[in-house]
């Protein structure tokens, strides 16, 4: 008796062993299968900026590229919002399938989560980098008549009238802020900030004159009516030689903004393998290439996801640092 209970419990558990390995080996293969087929449908890449801004362009040359590799289309979806905290957010509790992708830079997880806390709706580990296809020098601008030529007339001109000069930047603790604020405070000056809505929006009204400098990325002021009087770099960028860095004027301030695209944190190895080697190809295409070179970007803006996500750890610890200078300024 003892002896058909036992062969009967051994049955019963291998029957379960069997069923098991069946379901793990069904649900293998369906991953398999869809990894394979990846991309089934249109993929979406948020943009979590205004259209016209130095992202949005990138990006949709991106696509053109992703789109003749991947035999789907990849189009461009504009959610601006919370600094780019609000388009993220969506694509961080989107489904990971691959079908829905970022293009940002990494502040949105660098400094959002960290300064915003459980109000992002994200982490910072909430996406996996694909690859970093854009890095950005960013800059101060003013009109081409004003009396500021340089870094040093800024100084002056806040301390002999506090209170009297205004900047503009495109959102709270987007980097061309953060840039501006650690610079103020290197520079021992007061300047009011003024937050917009996109980048294109700071320029448009420092040129109509409502604001007295603008801190943005640098490619933004290819073609445009302006005159920069510093760029936040180490060294001068190639493609304005005679811009001095605000370094080189006497502030050691150069901070850069950098991102790329990226997908939902649990999206399958394959389908990220085979998006980052799409984006590989497609970010030296000539189509984003000649958009690159138009935004300003250095020769080495492309990087693989390892080094991608090596430099946004990097960043996350720095930023720590920044937001707690920030934060303690009256």
């Amino acid at each position: 008796m003892i002896g058909i209970t036992r062969a009967t419990t051994l049955h019963s558990m291998m029957s379960r062993c069997i069923a098991l390995f069946a379901a793990l080996l069904a649900t293998a293969t369906a991953v398999a299968h869809a990894q394979t087929d990846y991309p089934s449908r249109v993929v979406r890449i948020v943009n979590p900026y205004v259209a016209g801004s130095t992202t949005d362009v990138l990006a949709r040359a991106l696509a053109v590229g992703l789109s003749s590799r991947l035999g789907q289309q990849f189009v461009i979806e504009n959610r601006p919002g919370a600094g780019g905290a609000l388009g993220t957010a969506a694509v961080a509790r989107a489904e990971a399938d691959g079908h829905t992708l970022l293009f940002a830079p990494a502040l949105v997880l660098s400094v959002y989560p960290q300064a915003r806390g459980a109000d992002t709706g994200y982490k910072p580990d909430a996406l996996t980098p694909i690859c970093q296809t854009f890095t950005n020098a960013m800059a101060l601008a003013v009109r081409p008549d004003s009396p500021i030529k340089r870094v040093g007339d800024l100084v002056a001109m806040a301390k002999q009238r506090p209170g009297a000069l205004n900047y503009g930047h495109q959102g709270p603790l987007t980097i061309p802020h953060l840039a501006m604020e650690e610079f103020l405070q290197v520079a021992g000056i007061s300047v009011a900030d003024i937050p917009f809505r996109g980048e294109p929006l700071v320029i448009t009204d420092l040129i109509g004159g409502q604001i007295h400098i603008a801190s943005i990325v640098l490619g933004s002021a290819a073609g445009q009516s302006i005159r920069l009087i510093g760029v936040f770099a180490e060294t001068r960028h190639p493609a304005f030689p005679n811009v001095p860095t605000v370094k080189e004027q006497g502030y050691d301030v150069s901070p850069a903004s950098f991102g790329g695209l990226l997908a939902p944190a649990a999206t399958p190895a394959g389908v990220v393998d085979k998006l980052a080697g799409a984006c590989a190809g497609a970010a030296r295409d000539e189509t984003y290439e000649t958009v690159a070179r138009r935004a300003a970007q250095p020769a080495d803006y492309y990087a693989d996801s390892d080094a991608f996500q090596e430099r946004l750890t990097r960043d996350i610890e720095r930023k720590a640092a920044v937001l707690a200078r920030v934060k303690t300024q009256p």
